[in-house]
């Protein structure tokens, strides 16, 4: 292993325009570009803060790393080279040790350029259960604990519909606990009753050993004996038993034989194909259980290396997840590496040349194309709202792109119950998970300017003690007066050189001015511009936050006070009465009937009655 840590930035614009700075960082880039080996092995990118932004693999990482600060680019793989402030590599011993290292890493680190798989959920399993009296469950974990798992299912949906078939036809219990008596299932046929019957372990067993051949995809077998058995009943003229038959071929066809047969031969594979266009990736999965193409799985996202070797990332982290059944066998297009594949995943991987399995991938394959092309609009919208307004702003203003925004916004109402919020917005998106309240708890009376230096204060304190990411922009929602306080606390207090702009509205309450740089200027934007319809979306979200948080502390504390100079209602009481009513509005509209109802004495309801009246 081989670890590099200096720290070299790459390139800083300004309005366009490289520095002199730049020159000297170049060259220092070049420098170190020379020490990279011409062994396989991974890299680390890392920001101007030193998070790592993206992990990659090569077979040669000397060639690997040096395209990226060479040539030309396209947009997307532009954006994380103009991030890129630091590398780090190693060096392996093979191509497939960097495929598993890159994984690895990929799962401690979470690059935001890597290609993640966001929806970790698992597929939902079928489970014949080994208790005295067994029974039949849909669940997500797969344990060794002698149950029995059928599936995966592509989703909750269809292992319900198969198991209230397997209900209808088997009478297993379904209660999780034995009643002491009878249930409906019972009188419907679906159930043994084990609560007040004994049943021997051979009767259980013939029903076992059945709902194992029809889950292993014997169930055509099984209806033709439903079948006969259908017949004979007839003939004895036992035409209840007879449509009891007849109802359970009926729900056999409704739900195993409206799927289209794939294949003949049964067996569990996965099929993938995948497509690529201006530097994106669309892998489409086709699950095919017993023979049958039951689901498919799309994905897609930006890619930065081969698409041979994305694909292989992809897999690798497809299967890691939790639960995420491995076929018997996997299909892919002619492209891909079979036994890197195999190595990486221990599961026999095919490039079908002729046939159904051959069809099957060609058919992958087209959805992705398909899928690609109709999504890329939709793509390309949302990058335009988002990480283009984002970079235009930080180019308007002559700074980073603000990756991340931070704005603050102070809601009160003649002082009384002074609050203020944060919000958090991440390459133009709200993070809500990030969103901050605050009550202000220093500052007596309406005073804007002293409840913004103690709200920023207390932030960047703790970012700074707790280590947290620093933002790239602070967006303030008022005037000169707020920015000035601001940077007092930021530069003076802290010793942070953050940019921070202000959002000015005008006298119908909408975004007008952005206010920025030293001394204070107006920044003229486009008003039809996606980075001005940012800053609105970022004012209108602080704001929305505050107040919401403003008018539910303005309302507890409007009831707390209206109740404190009641006597014989204490807190108890006051959450009673706030639980029963829901709000003071709603407790003025009461009676004083309504009033006692609620548990309080007569001569306390009548105070408050009298209280709520004024």
């Amino acid at each position: 292993m081989n670890y590099l840590t200096q720290f070299i930035p790459t390139s800083l614009y300004i309005n366009g325009k490289a520095t002199k700075e730049v020159d000297r960082m170049n060259e220092m880039i070049k420098n170190k570009l020379m020490l990279l080996p011409d062994q396989p092995g991974c890299y680390l990118m890392k920001d101007r803060q030193g998070t790592i932004i993206y992990v990659g693999k090569a077979k040669v990482l000397k060639n690997r790393v040096r395209s990226y600060f060479t040539g030309s680019h396209d947009g997307k793989t532009l954006r994380l080279v103009n991030e890129i402030e630091d590398f780090e590599y190693i060096v392996t011993s093979s191509d497939i040790e960097a495929l598993i290292l890159e994984l690895n890493l990929i799962k401690k680190y979470d690059p935001k350029y890597n290609v993640m798989l966001k929806d970790d959920k698992s597929y939902p399993f079928i489970k014949l259960t080994a208790e005295r009296h067994p029974r039949l469950i849909i669940t997500r974990n797969v344990k060794k604990d002698k149950g029995k798992y059928f599936g995966p299912y592509p989703n909750v949906q269809a292992a319900n519909e198969t198991k209230r078939l397997l209900d209808r036809i088997y009478p297993l219990r379904k209660c999780s606990t034995l009643p002491d008596r009878v249930c409906l299932y019972y009188h419907l046929g679906q159930c043994l009753a084990p609560c007040v019957n004994p049943i021997g372990e051979d009767e259980y067993k013939n029903i076992t050993d059945e709902i194992i051949r029809f889950l292993n995809g014997g169930y055509k077998e099984i209806k033709a004996e439903l079948s006969e058995k259908m017949a004979a009943a007839a003939e004895e003229l036992d035409f209840e038993r007879a449509k009891e038959y007849r109802d359970k071929i009926a729900h056999i066809e409704a739900t195993m034989e409206k799927q289209k047969m794939t294949t003949t031969d049964f067996t569990d594979r996965d099929v993938f194909g995948y497509a690529v266009d201006k530097g994106w990736m669309c892998v489409q999965v086709f699950f095919v259980r017993q023979g049958k193409l039951i689901e498919r799985d799309v994905s897609m996202f930006p890619i930065y290396n081969e698409p041979e070797e994305e694909l292989l990332t992809y897999l690798g982290q497809f299967y890691e997840k939790v639960n995420h059944f491995k076929p018997k066998e996997i299909l892919v297009p002619d492209s891909v590496n079979t036994q890197m594949a195999e190595e990486l995943l221990q599961v026999k991987v095919l490039k079908p040349q002729r046939g159904q399995k051959k069809e099957l991938v060609k058919l992958a394959v087209k959805n992705a194309k398909i899928a690609l092309a109709e999504k890329f609009s939709l793509i390309e919208r949302d990058e335009e709202r988002t990480i283009k307004a984002v970079e235009n702003l930080g180019a308007t203003l002559g700074i980073y792109t603000p990756h991340r925004i931070e704005a603050f916004d102070n809601s009160n109402i003649q002082g009384t119950s002074p609050v203020s919020a944060l919000v958090v917005f991440i390459d133009g998106k709200a993070e809500k998970r990030e969103y901050r309240k605050y009550k202000i708890k220093t500052v007596k009376g309406p005073d804007d300017y002293e409840s913004m230096r103690e709200v920023v204060r207390r932030r960047y304190s703790r970012v700074l003690k707790e280590e947290l990411p620093l933002p790239d922009l602070i967006i303030i929602d008022g005037g000169k007066g707020h920015i000035e306080a601001v940077r007092d606390v930021l530069e003076n207090e802290l010793g942070l050189d953050i940019p921070i702009s202000g959002l000015v509205k005008d006298d119908k309450h909408r975004t007008s001015q952005l206010l920025f740089g030293t001394p204070l200027q107006v920044i003229s934007l486009e008003r039809n511009s996606q980075e001005f319809y940012l800053l609105q979306r970022i004012q209108d979200e602080v704001h929305r936050f505050a107040i919401t948080f403003h008018r539910q502390i303005r309302g507890k504390g409007l009831f707390q006070s209206l109740l404190d100079d009641i006597p014989g209602i204490g807190d108890k009481r006051k959450k009673g009465l706030l639980k029963h009513f829901g709000s003071v509005k709603k407790m003025r509209e009461a009676s004083l009937e309504e009033l006692i109802a609620t548990g309080l004495p007569a001569n306390v309801a009548a105070d408050l009655f009298e209280k709520l009246q004024e």
